[in-house]
């Protein structure tokens, strides 16, 4: 089995204007987001937020999702 920290979650990261911050989501982890007042800090903050999710569920015995490889669709 893939090792979840060996794993590469997609994150969607958008600024917010009338915020002025940048928001960040794993979709493939539900109630996994964030925020930053930068596009790094953002990364850097959704980074963490992920592996607090999957440790979180792992302590609970509920399942942790496992990105498939990402390709491209012509």
């Amino acid at each position: 089995m893939e090792r979840l920290h060996e794993c590469e979650y997609p994150v969607v990261i958008e600024y917010d204007a009338e915020e002025d911050v940048y928001l960040a989501d794993c979709p493939l982890l539900p109630g996994c987001y964030t925020d930053g007042k930068t596009f790094e800090e953002a990364l850097e903050n959704i980074r963490d937020a992920i592996q607090l999710v999957i440790e979180s569920r792992q302590a609970v015995g509920d399942p942790v999702l496992i990105p498939a490889a990402l390709r491209a669709v012509a």
